[in-house]
C-alpha cells in the first residue's frame, strides 16, 4: 500500500528544535492528509481551524460550520487536538474590505492571494509561533520549498525558494506568491511531492474515508452557492449604466453596475443574440465597453506594467546587477499555462513585462506571477494593460 512506502522521519542536527508543528485544518482531504503525514513522521501535531467568515448565505447556511464539524471529526480520528481561532475581524479588515474597494474602483482582485498573504501566512503563522509555541506551521497546499517537505534541508541563515508541486495540475504556488520569506522558512508542505490521486488514496488507507471524496470548494470561499453578482450587491450599491459596443461606438444595452463585470466576461445583453464580452470599464462615465466574440483582437495584448513587487527569495540578479532585463515565465491566472516573458525593471517598485505570446483578458488588480524553471520568484499587482491588438492595428491603418 502507498503508506508503507513513506519512510519514517529521522531528525538531523539542524532540525532538533523542530518538533511542534501547527497544521491549518480546513475540514478537507488535503489538510487532513497533511496532519496524518506529520503525525506518522513523529512530529507533535496540533490542528488549528481558522474561522475567517461568519455570515450565512440566503439559504441560512454558513459553510464554516460544516467545515468545522469535519475538522473536528478529522482530528478526533487522528487523535490530535483541534483549536478554533477566530480571524473574522482580521479577514474583514485586511482582505474583504480591500476586495470591495477594488471592485468599486473597477479592479479585479484575487481573494486567495490576499488571504494567504494577510491571514494564513501572517496572522495564523504568528499565533502558531507565539501562542502555541510551534516550531513550524504546515498547510495542505500543493507546493514545495528548497528546505524540503518536512524542513529536512533547513539552514538557519539561508533563504528558502518556493517550488512548484509535483502535481502540476494542482500546483498552488500561484496563490503563495506573496508569502514573506520569514514565514516560508518555517513552512511545511507535505503534499508537494504527491499527486492528488495519491493523497485521496492515503486518506482512505488512513481511515479518513468520510472526507476522502468530499467535494472541493471552488471559487471565492465566502460567497458559497450564491452568484457573485448577487453577493457583491450586498456591499456595493448597483449603479446602472450603458453597454457600449467598441466597434460601432453605440450603446447597445444597460448594465446594473461595473463592479459586477470583469474583463473578458460574457455579458447577457437584452435583445442581443450575438455574444458580447467585456473589453473595458469606465468608472467616470459608468460605461462597460464590450466587443463581439470571445476572440476579438481588443481582448488581447502582449505587455503590461506592475507595481508593489514582492520577491519571495530575493530580487533576481539580472534586475539587480545586470542590464535590468530578466527572461522568465509569467501567468496571471492559476490554471493558465506559463508564458515566456521578458521583464524590465522600471523603478524599485515597478516592472514592465513583455509577453512572447499575446494573452486574453489581462486585468488590472490581478497578480503577475513570475517563474524561473520550477521556482516561483514572486508576484506584483497589474496596474496597466498595454494597447490591444485591435488598437495597434487601427493606428496602423490611420
Amino acid at each position: 500500500m502507498l503508506l508503507t512506502k513513506i519512510l519514517k522521519y529521522t531528525q538531523n542536527d539542524s532540525l532538533k528544535m523542530i518538533k511542534n508543528v501547527v497544521v491549518g485544518i480546513s475540514g478537507g482531504v488535503d489538510s487532513a492528509v497533511t496532519a496524518f503525514l506529520l503525525k506518522i513522521k513523529g512530529f507533535n501535531v496540533t490542528g488549528i481551524f481558522m474561522k475567517n467568515w461568519d455570515i450565512r448565505d440566503e439559504t441560512g447556511k454558513c459553510v464554516v460550520e460544516k467545515d468545522y464539524n469535519d475538522a473536528q471529526w478529522i482530528c478526533k480520528k487522528l487523535e490530535i487536538p483541534l483549536i478554533q481561532v477566530d480571524f473574522v475581524k482580521e479577514y474583514w479588515n485586511e482582505v474583504f474590505s480591500d476586495i470591495v474597494e477594488k471592485y468599486q474602483n473597477g479592479y479585479t482582485p484575487n481573494p486567495d492571494i490576499l488571504c494567504n498573504k494577510n491571514i494564513k501566512f501572517d496572522k495564523f503563522f504568528h499565533i502558531a509561533r507565539n501562542k502555541f509555541q510551534a516550531d513550524a506551521i504546515a498547510t495542505g497546499h500543493y507546493a514545495r520549498t528548497s528546505f524540503g517537505s518536512y524542513l529536512e534541508n533547513y539552514k538557519a541563515k539561508a533563504n528558502v525558494c518556493l517550488l512548484q508541486a509535483q502535481d502540476i495540475n494542482k500546483d498552488q504556488t500561484f496563490f503563495l506568491s506573496q508569502v514573506p520569506q520569514k514565514t516560508l522558512r518555517r513552512c511545511m508542505f507535505p503534499l508537494g511531492t504527491y499527486l492528488k490521486s495519491h493523497v485521496k488514496m492515503m486518506a482512505i488507507e488512513a481511515g479518513l474515508c468520510q472526507i476522502a471524496w468530499k467535494k472541493e470548494s471552488m471559487g471565492i470561499c465566502f460567497i458559497g452557492k450564491r452568484q457573485f453578482q448577487h453577493f457583491i450587491s450586498e456591499y456595493i450599491a448597483d449603479k446602472p449604466g450603458d453597454y457600449v459596443d467598441l466597434d460601432s461606438g453605440l450603446p447597445i444595452g444597460r448594465h446594473n453596475g461595473i463592479h459586477k463585470r470583469t474583463i473578458g466576461q460574457r455579458c447577457k445583453i437584452a435583445g442581443c443574440f450575438k455574444p458580447y464580452y467585456v473589453f473595458s470599464k469606465d468608472q467616470e462615465s459608468n460605461t462597460v465597453v464590450v466587443v463581439g466574440g470571445t476572440t476579438h483582437p481588443a481582448l488581447y495584448t502582449d505587455f503590461l506594467m506592475t507595481r508593489d513587487i514582492h520577491w519571495i527569495n530575493e530580487e533576481p540578479h539580472e534586475l539587480r546587477w545586470g542590464n535590468g532585463i530578466l527572461n522568465c515565465n509569467f501567468r496571471f491566472q492559476h490554471r493558465n499555462s506559463l508564458i515566456t516573458c521578458r521583464v524590465y525593471k522600471m523603478s524599485t517598485d515597478r516592472l514592465f513585462i513583455r509577453l512572447f505570446v499575446s494573452l486574453r483578458a489581462i486585468t488590472m488588480g490581478q497578480y503577475a506571477v513570475l517563474y524561473s524553471g520550477e521556482e516561483c520568484l514572486g508576484s506584483s499587482v497589474i496596474s496597466y494593460i498595454g494597447p490591444s491588438y485591435f488598437a495597434l492595428n487601427r493606428q496602423n491603418y490611420r
